[in-house]
């Protein structure tokens, strides 16, 4: 992997956290400001040693008040309040130490007097804010616990969907398969038992791929040519295949067999049913500068209310898939194709583009 590609998979979240806490931390110093310049302050950096120090020490304890919540959540209400109590205790020594060795330091270092208070003076003022700080960090760290929790639910849902749906496929697939080898095994016994090995590997590799979920078009296209070799095997020079893949395509992420279906569609209601030379083209390119993966599989002279009313099914199956994968982002068109015969284009996010 590039360094250019690993800059493009580190977390963002952490820059954005960090500039959010600093811009509160320079805001709340300018309120402080002007109060500070009022009482007859006589360095203006003081306010914002005071809020900076603060947030130094807050920004990360919230993220550890985060882990120690997420890590008792499910636990007994007794024991997730026990739990926090010492944590609440944690947070307040913790806080108040680092703030305030943070402000010791720079006083000395500038040689400005600084007299806080006694100890006690100070665990004191501090605590109750700490304790109120810490409260509200635990309540919004459990609104953000349960809306990743939703979110992976959606997600694991989204795809369990999906692989029901691709699943669906294998046996449509698979039982007109052999409904067409079927029909050579009277003619030629020894090319029908080279089709039904040459099913099986495609069927192997066809699971193999339905396991893994999602893989890149140029896996898909690898999967596809088998499958049309075989079908070139059984009607032999009435199919005709024509590629037109550009390579800058082959690198976008696709759900496994997402071409299967209408590869097998255009087969099946097409040269199947014809007694000419049928031609079946499958092009794929990227659109929009790289943004959408467009995918077109034409094939000449099937009539499209045929394929819609007998290919329904798996038509339906395809757009339930992508609506699955993509949401509104995947768009499906099936009908005529202006230069003969019918189409069935997608365009589809980019993902994993090169």
């Amino acid at each position: 992997m590039s360094e250019r590609e690993q800059k493009k998979q580190r977390p963002l979240w952490p820059w954005a956290y960090a500039a959010f806490v600093l811009t509160v931390a320079l805001l709340q110093g300018l309120a402080e400001l002007q109060h500070y310049l009022q009482r007859g302050g006589q360095h203006g950096w003081e306010p914002f040693l005071w809020e900076l120090s603060s947030a130094a020490m807050t920004g990360p304890l919230s993220v550890l008040v985060y882990a120690w919540h997420v890590a008792g959540v499910g636990a007994p209400l007794k024991r997730q309040l026990l739990r926090h109590a010492g944590g609440a205790l944690l947070y307040m020594l913790t806080h108040v130490a680092g703030m305030f060795g943070i402000r010791f330091a720079v006083y000395a270092l500038t040689q400005v007097s600084y007299e806080p208070g006694t100890v006690l003076s100070v665990l004191a003022y501090e605590a109750g804010k700490d304790f109120v700080g810490y409260t509200l960090m635990v309540a919004v760290c459990h609104g953000l616990f349960h809306m990743q929790q939703g979110e992976r639910l959606r997600a694991e849902l989204a795809e369990a969907r999906l692989a029901r749906l691709t699943e669906q496929i294998q046996p449509h697939f698979l039982f007109n398969t052999l409904n067409l080898i079927s029909s050579v095994m009277y003619e030629d016994v020894k090319k029908a038992d080279r089709l039904l090995c040459r099913l099986a590997d495609l069927l192997r590799s066809a699971l193999t791929a339905q396991q893994q979920g999602w893989h890149t078009l140029k896996a898909e296209l690898a999967l596809i040519e088998p499958y049309l070799e075989l079908m070139q095997a059984r009607f032999g020079e009435r199919l005709q295949v024509q590629w037109q893949i550009e390579p800058a395509a082959e690198a976008c992420s696709v759900p496994a067999l997402l071409l299967l279906n209408p590869v097998e569609n255009a087969i099946k209601h097409d040269v199947a049913l014809s007694r000419g030379v049928v031609s079946l083209s499958l092009q794929a390119s990227l659109v929009d500068t790289g943004r959408q993966l467009r995918i077109r599989v034409h094939n000449s002279g099937v009539a499209t209310e045929r394929l819609e009313r007998e290919g329904g099914l798996g038509l339906a199956n395809l757009r339930q898939r992508l609506l699955a994968a993509y949401g509104a982002g995947a768009a499906l068109q099936f009908g005529p194709a202006p230069d003969g015969g019918t189409a069935l284009e997608l365009v589809l996010p980019a993902r994993g583009a090169a």
